[in-house]
């Protein structure tokens, strides 16, 4: 299996604008030190010891002082003129950018100051950054729109013309054809049930019902729709969890957790294969590892981190179901990170390892999310 996401295309603005990254790259005559502070002081002090030295030189040459004095001053002003534009070209960059961006083209960059060591190249990388995550941002707006009407109207559209046809007596209400329907309204059900869970990631807003429970029956319980909706494939799934491990949780959501991780793994594994599930309890963190195997697949290092992005998709290949709404890591992470817990892909030579580490008692959310930012 190997998991990809394309490539953000840019957006292009109604309005066309000069973009950031065409600006000139002029270099930046100051930059060199961290503090601008320091690098301004280091401007006075040339500007006042070369305009000294020329005031003498022109005074020694033979000079009148209002003669030399306007000579001097022009020569200071030039100098500070020369050094400063590398204070003012990176901040009319940002102003053009920012500009740009609210016009919609998210893809102008700062060029000029980005190397430079001080807090005028802090501030330009850090917009480019910014910057780069509204461009992530309205991509993944574009995307929603496009992939909720794809995925709604492909349902919509197989029941319109069931139903039509049942209405006109083209076909009979057979329970094959009531089957049909009855699929395509849980892949409606299913859409919508990952919209909600979306719209809660996104305001951050979820409630958890703890509960203490068998961790085994739960796999078990997580598994069995699975290896139903799963018939057809000759998949098998095996199971190493032990009997006796309890753990504290809103099985709803680790449901959801599983759920969309052991999925996966069935969906990208090719037919006549097998799923392990090992899980282990790691006691000296008080943790539950649980790793879902997909034999004979593997996920690229530098795919590992995109996968678990909304609305990315994995590649699909010989073997595999195709189609999808590419949220459901996206969401399978969310559920992990409420319970104070990570999912991610770790090194496994049999194939693809997903690996959930959550607490085995239950965390209170600020715990779990200061636990969260350390892990980052």
């Amino acid at each position: 299996m190997t998991h990809q996401s394309d490539s953000p295309q840019p957006n292009q603005s109604s309005k066309k604008r000069p973009r950031a990254n065409r600006l000139l790259d002029s270099g930046r005559p100051i930059g060199f030190f961290s503090s601008l502070k320091f690098e301004l002081s280091v401007l006075i002090v040339i500007s006042t010891a070369i305009a000294f030295v020329m005031a003498w030189f022109l005074l020694k040459v033979g000079l009148t002082g209002w003669v030399a004095m306007p000579i001097t001053l022009a020569v200071a002003l030039g100098i500070t003129y020369f050094f400063s534009r590398g204070l003012t070209t990176p901040l009319r960059q940002m102003r053009d950018a920012a500009e740009a961006m609210a016009e919609g083209d998210y893809t102008v960059r700062v060029q000029t100051g980005t190397d430079s060591n001080d807090e005028i190249g802090m501030l330009a990388r850090s917009f480019n950054e910014m910057a780069e995550e509204l461009q992530h941002a309205d991509q993944m707006r574009n995307d929603l729109i496009a992939n909720v009407s794809h995925e709604l109207r492909t349902p919509v559209s197989a029941l319109q013309a069931m139903l039509e046809n049942l209405a006109d007596g083209v076909v009979e209400p057979t329970p094959a054809n009531m089957e049909s329907i009855l699929n395509q309204t849980h892949r409606l059900s299913d859409l919508i049930a990952f919209l909600l869970d979306l719209s809660r990631m996104e305001a951050g807003a979820a409630s958890l019902q703890i509960e203490r429970f068998n961790f085994a029956d739960f796999i078990d319980e997580t598994i069995e729709p699975l290896e139903i909706a799963d018939s057809g494939h000759a998949h098998t799934i095996d199971m190493h969890v032990p009997d006796d491990l309890t753990m504290e949780g809103d099985q709803d959501r680790l449901r959801q957790l599983f759920t969309n991780v052991i999925g996966n793994a069935l969906k990208h594994s090719p037919d006549d294969t097998a799923v392990l599930i090992e899980t282990h309890e790691n006691k000296t963190n008080d943790t539950i590892v649980t790793n879902v195997v997909n034999f004979g697949s593997q996920i690229p290092v530098e795919a590992r981190s995109d996968i678990f992005r909304r609305f990315v998709k994995g590649k699909t290949g010989p073997g595999t179901e195709s189609g999808g709404t590419g949220l459901g890591l996206s969401i399978a992470r969310w559920a992990a990170q409420l319970h104070g817990g990570t999912v991610r892909v770790v090194d496994d030579p049999r194939g693809a390892d997903f690996e959930i580490t959550l607490p085995k008692h239950h965390i209170q959310a600020d715990v779990a999310k200061s636990a969260r930012s350390g892990d980052a």
